[in-house]
């Protein structure tokens, strides 16, 4: 099962195992508080896709396509992620404000989509 979560909202027994999931280490976080199983950056979009969404939810669509695009390269991070899904909850955490227009969100449903197949 996996989850998502802002990496700044408060651990809980029920996150399971914490990713982060954004390339960049979130603004005024220290390491102890956000409470990490795993960075993984690798699953991050890249910097030139994460620039041009600039989180505009008129972009949405197409940074979903772009993104899913780019994840079926990271195979072994994917692999890993599906892994520890099965194994129990996994929380993918992010920092950005919009709580539904994120790469993690994003990357849920790239990872609900592959569980079928």
């Amino acid at each position: 099962m996996f989850r998502v979560k802002r990496v700044y909202d408060e651990p809980s027994k029920e996150d399971g195992f914490r990713v982060l999931v954004d390339r960049l280490w979130p603004r005024g976080l220290s390491k102890e508080r956000a409470s990490l199983d795993l960075w993984l950056k690798d699953v991050a979009p890249s910097a030139e896709l994460r620039r041009w969404f600039g989180h505009d939810p008129d972009r949405w669509d197409e940074f979903r396509r772009r993104y899913a695009v780019e994840l079926k390269e990271q195979k072994d991070a994917i692999k890993l992620l599906r892994e520890k899904g099965r194994a129990g909850t996994v929380t993918l955490l992010f920092s950005a404000r919009d709580e539904q227009h994120n790469n993690a969100v994003a990357l849920r449903e790239y990872l609900a989509r592959r569980q079928k197949k």
